[in-house]
């Protein structure tokens, strides 16, 4: 998908519709989008967005030394503690509560492992977005979040409004990425506009409509579902009984090429 359909539209996604792949021991992975062996036409990116992976990995088991370029890769962990480590001298754990951002630029190798020593899994979600600066020395940040009382939370962002903000700074100038939370059956605060969101529920359920007003079908989502959003789609989502937590992207323009 490459251009904002003509009416606004809601595509819900079951993370059971996720190709899995385990390109390692012990490690398992659920892509949202097209990867690796995996190659669907239809289904190659969303906006700006390149992967959405729900990544687990055993107690020792990990990702060896493997090299990006141009992307930006977001992290949040939502079980466990990952170890990172790149060719650029960079390291760090990153622990529910915090979110990593490597800026992969020119070029860079690293390794993502369970923590040593741990006696249970690492989950997290990891994100990958199209930069508009390419070639550039590549970049990590690392940072502890603490949720706003509003229930919108900026965790990185490529936007000059938020400049001088606490959130990562990515490459890309028309790009955000939240974190929303809402109490059980609170709404979710209002959320940002843009011709692209992306929504991944990572903790408790949400309802929604598709679409606003008696036309929009009632929807509800799980941990682990997305929605891929245009126009003023997602109408009036609420949170379910343990409340809701969702990863939000937004993006104003989508991927471009050449």
């Amino acid at each position: 998908m490459t251009d904002a359909p003509a009416r606004p539209r809601a595509d819900l996604r079951r993370t059971a519709e996720r190709y899995l792949s385990t390109p390692a021991e012990g490690v398992e992975t659920r892509h949202a989008f097209s990867f690796s062996g995996h190659y669907d036409p239809r289904n190659t990116h969303f906006g700006a967005l390149l992967a959405c992976n729900e990544e687990r990995l055993a107690p020792g088991a990990g990702y060896d030394e493997h090299k990006h370029r141009d992307t930006e890769i977001l992290t949040w962990v939502l079980e466990g503690a990952l170890a990172h480590r790149d060719s650029h001298g960079h390291s760090g754990v990153v622990r529910p509560g915090m979110v990593q951002h490597l800026g992969a630029g020119s070029g860079v190798s690293h390794t993502e492992r369970n923590v040593g020593g741990a006696e249970g899994p690492v989950r997290f979600v990891q994100m990958w977005l199209q930069p508009d600066v390419l070639d550039a020395p590549p970049v990590y940040g690392l940072r502890g979040v603490e949720r706003t009382a509003d229930g919108l939370t900026l965790l990185a962002s490529g936007l000059a409004r938020d400049a001088g903000t606490e959130a990562l700074r990515l490459r890309r100038g028309d790009a955000a990425l939240w974190l929303v939370t809402a109490g059980p059956w609170q709404p979710l605060p209002t959320l940002p506009a843009a011709a692209y969101r992306y929504a991944h529920l990572t903790a408790g359920s949400l309802g929604y409509r598709t679409v606003p007003g008696p036309q929009g079908g009632g929807r509800s989502m799980v941990p682990g579902d997305s929605v891929r959003i245009t126009g003023d789609a997602f109408a009036a989502p609420t949170a379910g009984e343990d409340g809701a937590e969702l990863l939000l992207w937004e993006m104003h323009s989508p991927v471009s090429y050449g």
